[in-house]
Protein backbone atom coordinates (compact mmCIF):
# COMPACT_ATOMS: atom_id res chain seq x y z
CA UNK A 1 0.00 0.00 0.00
CA UNK A 2 1.38 3.40 -0.94
CA UNK A 3 1.74 5.69 2.05
CA UNK A 4 0.31 8.84 0.51
CA UNK A 5 1.53 11.96 2.28
CA UNK A 6 0.86 10.41 5.69
CA UNK A 7 2.00 12.38 8.73
CA UNK A 8 1.36 15.83 7.30
CA UNK A 9 -1.65 17.78 6.16
CA UNK A 10 -2.60 15.88 3.02
CA UNK A 11 -4.13 17.44 -0.08
CA UNK A 12 -7.74 16.55 -0.78
CA UNK A 13 -9.91 17.77 -3.61
CA UNK A 14 -13.59 17.77 -4.45
CA UNK A 15 -14.91 18.20 -7.97
CA UNK A 16 -18.37 19.35 -9.01
CA UNK A 17 -18.33 18.14 -12.61
CA UNK A 18 -20.16 19.28 -15.73
CA UNK A 19 -20.27 17.30 -18.98
CA UNK A 20 -20.61 20.58 -20.94
CA UNK A 21 -18.68 23.14 -18.90
CA UNK A 22 -18.91 26.83 -19.76
CA UNK A 23 -18.32 30.24 -18.22
CA UNK A 24 -21.87 30.11 -16.83
CA UNK A 25 -21.62 26.51 -15.59
CA UNK A 26 -17.95 25.65 -14.98
CA UNK A 27 -16.39 22.59 -13.42
CA UNK A 28 -15.57 23.56 -9.82
CA UNK A 29 -12.63 22.16 -7.86
CA UNK A 30 -12.46 22.62 -4.08
CA UNK A 31 -8.83 22.19 -3.04
CA UNK A 32 -7.86 21.74 0.57
CA UNK A 33 -5.97 19.76 3.14
CA UNK A 34 -6.90 17.26 5.82
CA UNK A 35 -5.26 16.65 9.17
CA UNK A 36 -6.51 15.30 12.49
CA UNK A 37 -10.17 15.45 11.54
CA UNK A 38 -10.00 19.03 10.30
CA UNK A 39 -10.46 19.77 6.60
CA UNK A 40 -9.24 23.20 5.51
CA UNK A 41 -10.42 24.72 2.23
CA UNK A 42 -7.48 26.37 0.46
CA UNK A 43 -9.22 27.61 -2.70
CA UNK A 44 -11.89 27.07 -5.31
CA UNK A 45 -10.93 26.74 -8.97
CA UNK A 46 -13.35 27.17 -11.88
CA UNK A 47 -12.62 25.39 -15.16
CA UNK A 48 -14.63 26.22 -18.26
CA UNK A 49 -13.60 23.44 -20.68
CA UNK A 50 -13.12 19.67 -20.66
CA UNK A 51 -9.59 20.27 -21.98
CA UNK A 52 -8.94 22.38 -18.90
CA UNK A 53 -10.24 19.53 -16.74
CA UNK A 54 -7.74 17.15 -18.39
CA UNK A 55 -4.92 19.65 -17.91
CA UNK A 56 -5.81 19.99 -14.21
CA UNK A 57 -5.72 16.21 -13.73
CA UNK A 58 -2.28 15.99 -15.35
CA UNK A 59 -0.61 18.40 -12.94
CA UNK A 60 2.27 16.82 -11.03
CA UNK A 61 0.69 17.09 -7.58
CA UNK A 62 -0.38 14.52 -5.00
CA UNK A 63 -4.04 14.31 -4.04
CA UNK A 64 -6.99 12.18 -3.07
CA UNK A 65 -10.01 13.45 -4.98
CA UNK A 66 -13.75 12.83 -4.92
CA UNK A 67 -15.57 13.51 -8.19
CA UNK A 68 -19.31 14.09 -8.58
CA UNK A 69 -19.86 11.86 -11.61
CA UNK A 70 -20.56 8.13 -11.99
CA UNK A 71 -17.55 5.90 -12.60
CA UNK A 72 -19.49 2.88 -13.89
CA UNK A 73 -22.67 1.61 -15.53
CA UNK A 74 -25.18 -0.85 -14.02
CA UNK A 75 -24.14 -4.48 -14.51
CA UNK A 76 -27.70 -5.36 -15.58
CA UNK A 77 -27.52 -2.78 -18.40
CA UNK A 78 -24.05 -3.85 -19.57
CA UNK A 79 -24.96 -7.53 -19.64
CA UNK A 80 -28.28 -6.92 -21.41
CA UNK A 81 -26.52 -4.88 -24.11
CA UNK A 82 -23.86 -7.57 -24.51
CA UNK A 83 -21.02 -5.17 -23.73
CA UNK A 84 -17.76 -6.28 -22.09
CA UNK A 85 -18.07 -6.73 -18.33
CA UNK A 86 -14.41 -5.89 -17.67
CA UNK A 87 -14.48 -2.25 -16.52
CA UNK A 88 -11.82 -0.63 -18.72
CA UNK A 89 -12.94 -2.49 -21.85
CA UNK A 90 -16.51 -1.39 -21.14
CA UNK A 91 -15.45 2.25 -20.59
CA UNK A 92 -13.33 2.25 -23.76
CA UNK A 93 -16.35 1.06 -25.74
CA UNK A 94 -18.60 3.61 -24.05
CA UNK A 95 -16.14 6.41 -24.83
CA UNK A 96 -16.23 5.42 -28.53
CA UNK A 97 -19.98 6.19 -28.73
CA UNK A 98 -21.49 9.58 -29.44
CA UNK A 99 -23.96 11.10 -27.00
CA UNK A 100 -26.74 10.49 -29.50
CA UNK A 101 -25.76 6.81 -29.76
CA UNK A 102 -25.79 6.56 -25.97
CA UNK A 103 -29.23 8.19 -25.75
CA UNK A 104 -30.79 6.01 -28.43
CA UNK A 105 -29.25 2.78 -27.05
CA UNK A 106 -30.39 3.50 -23.51
CA UNK A 107 -33.85 4.61 -24.70
CA UNK A 108 -34.39 1.28 -26.47
CA UNK A 109 -33.38 -0.49 -23.25
CA UNK A 110 -35.80 1.62 -21.17
CA UNK A 111 -38.68 1.32 -23.65
CA UNK A 112 -38.62 -2.47 -23.32
CA UNK A 113 -39.08 -2.28 -19.52
CA UNK A 114 -42.20 -1.75 -17.39
CA UNK A 115 -43.33 1.62 -16.05
CA UNK A 116 -41.62 2.29 -12.72
CA UNK A 117 -38.60 0.17 -13.62
CA UNK A 118 -37.34 1.79 -16.80
CA UNK A 119 -33.76 2.35 -15.62
CA UNK A 120 -31.24 -0.22 -14.43
CA UNK A 121 -29.53 0.69 -11.16
CA UNK A 122 -26.13 0.05 -9.65
CA UNK A 123 -25.86 -1.52 -6.19
CA UNK A 124 -24.63 1.84 -4.81
CA UNK A 125 -27.65 3.85 -5.99
CA UNK A 126 -30.06 2.85 -3.23
CA UNK A 127 -27.77 3.50 -0.22
CA UNK A 128 -26.45 6.70 -1.82
CA UNK A 129 -29.84 7.94 -3.04
CA UNK A 130 -28.22 8.75 -6.39
CA UNK A 131 -29.63 8.87 -9.92
CA UNK A 132 -29.00 5.81 -12.12
CA UNK A 133 -25.75 6.27 -14.03
CA UNK A 134 -27.52 5.48 -17.34
CA UNK A 135 -29.84 8.51 -17.00
CA UNK A 136 -29.33 10.97 -19.86
CA UNK A 137 -31.58 13.83 -18.63
CA UNK A 138 -32.27 15.63 -15.33
CA UNK A 139 -29.42 15.15 -14.50
CA UNK A 140 -27.51 13.84 -17.55
CA UNK A 141 -25.19 11.62 -15.51
CA UNK A 142 -24.67 9.21 -18.43
CA UNK A 143 -23.03 12.08 -20.33
CA UNK A 144 -21.01 13.04 -17.25
CA UNK A 145 -19.57 9.51 -17.15
CA UNK A 146 -18.90 9.72 -20.91
CA UNK A 147 -17.09 13.08 -20.59
CA UNK A 148 -15.25 12.53 -17.33
CA UNK A 149 -14.14 8.95 -16.81
CA UNK A 150 -12.17 8.54 -20.08
CA UNK A 151 -10.28 11.72 -19.12
CA UNK A 152 -9.47 10.28 -15.70
CA UNK A 153 -8.13 7.20 -17.48
CA UNK A 154 -6.10 9.27 -19.95
CA UNK A 155 -4.55 11.19 -17.06
CA UNK A 156 -3.39 7.90 -15.53
CA UNK A 157 -4.92 8.48 -12.09
CA UNK A 158 -5.58 5.61 -9.68
CA UNK A 159 -9.19 4.42 -9.48
CA UNK A 160 -9.42 2.05 -6.49
CA UNK A 161 -11.14 -1.30 -7.27
CA UNK A 162 -11.69 -0.25 -10.91
CA UNK A 163 -8.27 0.50 -12.46
CA UNK A 164 -4.69 0.71 -11.21
CA UNK A 165 -2.89 3.97 -11.92
CA UNK A 166 -0.66 6.60 -10.32
CA UNK A 167 -1.28 6.13 -6.59
CA UNK A 168 -0.19 9.70 -5.86
CA UNK A 169 -3.38 10.88 -7.65
CA UNK A 170 -6.38 8.92 -6.38
CA UNK A 171 -9.85 9.48 -7.84
CA UNK A 172 -13.03 8.28 -6.13
CA UNK A 173 -16.68 8.64 -7.09
CA UNK A 174 -18.60 11.00 -4.82
CA UNK A 175 -22.14 12.28 -4.45
CA UNK A 176 -22.57 15.59 -2.57
CA UNK A 177 -26.30 15.05 -2.11
CA UNK A 178 -25.55 12.12 0.19
CA UNK A 179 -23.81 14.34 2.74
CA UNK A 180 -26.15 17.31 2.24
CA UNK A 181 -29.23 15.18 2.92
CA UNK A 182 -27.75 13.91 6.15
CA UNK A 183 -27.95 17.50 7.45
CA UNK A 184 -30.85 19.07 5.53
CA UNK A 185 -33.08 16.00 5.03
CA UNK A 186 -35.39 17.00 2.13
CA UNK A 187 -34.66 20.75 2.17
CA UNK A 188 -33.31 22.06 -1.13
CA UNK A 189 -30.22 24.28 -1.01
CA UNK A 190 -29.54 25.07 -4.68
CA UNK A 191 -30.93 25.70 -8.14
CA UNK A 192 -29.51 26.73 -11.51
CA UNK A 193 -32.84 28.45 -12.22
CA UNK A 194 -32.62 32.06 -10.98
CA UNK A 195 -36.37 32.09 -10.30
CA UNK A 196 -35.89 29.22 -7.83
CA UNK A 197 -32.94 30.77 -5.97
CA UNK A 198 -35.16 31.54 -2.99
CA UNK A 199 -34.53 32.84 0.56
CA UNK A 200 -35.38 29.34 1.81
CA UNK A 201 -32.54 27.85 -0.23
CA UNK A 202 -30.18 30.58 1.01
CA UNK A 203 -31.06 29.69 4.64
CA UNK A 204 -30.51 26.00 3.84
CA UNK A 205 -27.00 26.75 2.51
CA UNK A 206 -26.20 28.72 5.67
CA UNK A 207 -27.41 25.85 7.84
CA UNK A 208 -25.47 23.31 5.79
CA UNK A 209 -22.20 25.24 6.03
CA UNK A 210 -22.65 25.80 9.78
CA UNK A 211 -23.17 22.10 10.46
CA UNK A 212 -20.16 21.18 8.31
CA UNK A 213 -18.00 23.61 10.29
CA UNK A 214 -19.23 22.03 13.53
CA UNK A 215 -18.52 18.51 12.20
CA UNK A 216 -22.13 17.43 12.72
CA UNK A 217 -22.11 14.49 10.27
CA UNK A 218 -21.27 10.82 10.52
CA UNK A 219 -17.97 11.56 8.72
CA UNK A 220 -16.84 13.28 11.95
CA UNK A 221 -14.83 15.88 10.05
CA UNK A 222 -14.82 19.63 10.72
CA UNK A 223 -14.66 22.03 7.79
CA UNK A 224 -12.40 25.05 8.28
CA UNK A 225 -13.22 28.16 6.23
CA UNK A 226 -12.26 31.82 6.18
CA UNK A 227 -15.07 34.35 6.47
CA UNK A 228 -14.69 35.16 2.76
CA UNK A 229 -14.88 31.48 1.79
CA UNK A 230 -17.96 30.98 3.94
CA UNK A 231 -19.68 33.93 2.24
CA UNK A 232 -18.69 32.63 -1.22
CA UNK A 233 -20.18 29.18 -0.56
CA UNK A 234 -23.42 30.63 0.76
CA UNK A 235 -23.70 33.25 -2.00
CA UNK A 236 -23.33 30.68 -4.83
CA UNK A 237 -27.03 29.93 -5.33
CA UNK A 238 -26.26 27.26 -7.94
CA UNK A 239 -24.69 25.21 -5.13
CA UNK A 240 -21.77 24.22 -7.36
CA UNK A 241 -19.10 25.57 -5.00
CA UNK A 242 -20.76 23.95 -2.00
CA UNK A 243 -21.09 20.66 -3.86
CA UNK A 244 -17.36 20.71 -4.61
CA UNK A 245 -16.67 21.24 -0.89
CA UNK A 246 -19.03 18.39 0.07
CA UNK A 247 -17.05 16.16 -2.30
CA UNK A 248 -13.80 17.39 -0.75
CA UNK A 249 -15.05 16.25 2.68
CA UNK A 250 -15.88 12.84 1.24
CA UNK A 251 -12.33 12.69 -0.17
CA UNK A 252 -10.96 13.58 3.28
CA UNK A 253 -12.96 10.74 4.84
CA UNK A 254 -11.54 8.33 2.25
CA UNK A 255 -7.99 9.53 2.92
CA UNK A 256 -8.59 9.06 6.64
CA UNK A 257 -9.65 5.43 6.04
CA UNK A 258 -6.50 4.89 3.96
CA UNK A 259 -4.30 6.32 6.70
CA UNK A 260 -5.96 3.94 9.17
CA UNK A 261 -4.99 1.03 6.92
CA UNK A 262 -8.34 0.39 5.20
CA UNK A 263 -8.12 -1.19 1.78
CA UNK A 264 -9.25 0.86 -1.24
CA UNK A 265 -9.79 4.08 0.71
CA UNK A 266 -12.82 2.75 2.56
CA UNK A 267 -14.74 1.36 -0.41
CA UNK A 268 -16.74 -1.72 0.67
CA UNK A 269 -15.12 -5.12 0.17
CA UNK A 270 -18.19 -6.14 -1.87
CA UNK A 271 -17.73 -3.31 -4.42
CA UNK A 272 -18.57 -4.54 -7.93
CA UNK A 273 -15.46 -3.99 -10.09
CA UNK A 274 -17.67 -3.11 -13.07
CA UNK A 275 -20.18 -0.78 -11.39
CA UNK A 276 -17.97 1.01 -8.86
CA UNK A 277 -19.25 2.59 -5.63
CA UNK A 278 -19.95 6.05 -4.23
CA UNK A 279 -17.51 6.77 -1.40
CA UNK A 280 -19.11 6.97 2.11
CA UNK A 281 -22.37 5.35 0.86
Amino acid sequence: MTQLLVGEASQVIGCDFSSSPSKRKPIVFAIGSSKNGRVTLSKLEHIQTLEGFSAWLNQATNWVGAFDLPFGLPRELVETLGWATEWKTCIDHYASLTREEIRSTFKVFCDARPVGGKFAHRATDLPAGSSPSMKWVNPPVAYMLHAGVPRLLEAGVHLPVLHAGDEKRVALEAYPGLLAREILKNRSYKSDDKAKQTPERLIARKDLVTQLELGQTRLNLRLKLTHAQRDALIDDASGDSLDAVLCMLQAAWALQQHEKGAKNYGLPAKTDALEGWIITA
